[in-house]
């Protein structure tokens, strides 16, 4: 049998020093671009309509609950994939799991389940760097793979999730579409540097946005009355 990839990451996850990753994160600015509707409706929508309405939806929803605060839980993942997966009831997996052709299996023990709602519920820890929390949050529900379909999806509505409750949404989100694995710590933490940079990138680009919105001096038409 496989090595049991969920508990190697579980194991990588406590050696990554989540309090130096992903460090630096600039002032909240609305993104010029929202980059989440951007790929869910360009890439993906490319590939099959349907499946983008239904990310589409999926994200709204989560969105709805970043605004009323609801921290992060099983739960509020399965409300996201019934909408992912367009089914009216979602359960989570009842048995191991394969991705990246077999090569990585992901086990199931009775502690499975709690162990992932404490790790989902350390992603609002204040003590890390936003990055560092929506990283970790990503590869959890990457590795944890709780159901049977459409996890990837699933990790890229957590990471989001966990940056719009600090008010922060990317402009970009291709840069994130890489495979991940969960024996790789070095990996793990350059996801975390990896967010910094689209936030520090999202940042810039909304600031000049702003910028050149701005009327110039000078160009202004004075009126004399008299």
């Amino acid at each position: 049998m496989t090595t049991d990839s969920l508990a190697v990451w579980c194991r990588v996850r406590g050696e990554v020093d989540w309090a130096s990753a992903g460090t630096g994160c600039p002032a909240l600015l609305a993104p010029a671009v929202d980059g989440l509707t951007a790929w869910f409706d360009g890439p993906v929508r490319d590939r099959c309509p349907e499946r983008a309405d239904r990310l589409l939806d999926a994200s709204a929803l989560a969105r709805v609950d970043a605004a009323h605060r609801r921290p992060l839980a099983p739960a509020l993942l399965a409300g996201w994939q019934r909408l992912v997966l367009g089914r009216s009831e979602i359960t989570f997996r009842d048995g191991d799991a394969f991705a990246k052709g077999g090569r990585e299996r992901y086990g199931l023990t009775p502690a499975t389940w709690k162990d992932f709602a404490c790790c989902l519920h350390q992603s609002a820890d204040p003590a890390l760097p936003v990055a560092a929390r929506a990283a970790r949050a990503y590869l959890d529900v990457a590795f944890f793979h709780p159901f049977p379909d459409g996890n990837a999806r699933s990790a890229l509505l957590a990471l989001a999730y966990v940056l719009d409750l600090d008010g922060i949404r990317l402009d970009q989100v291709a840069p994130l579409q890489t495979t991940r694995f969960a024996d790789d710590p070095a990996g793990a933490a350059d996801l975390a540097d990896l967010l910094t940079v689209l936030i520090r990138a999202s940042h810039r680009r909304a600031a000049a946005a702003m910028l050149s919105e701005r009327p110039q001096e000078g160009t202004g038409t004075t009126t004399i009355l008299g």
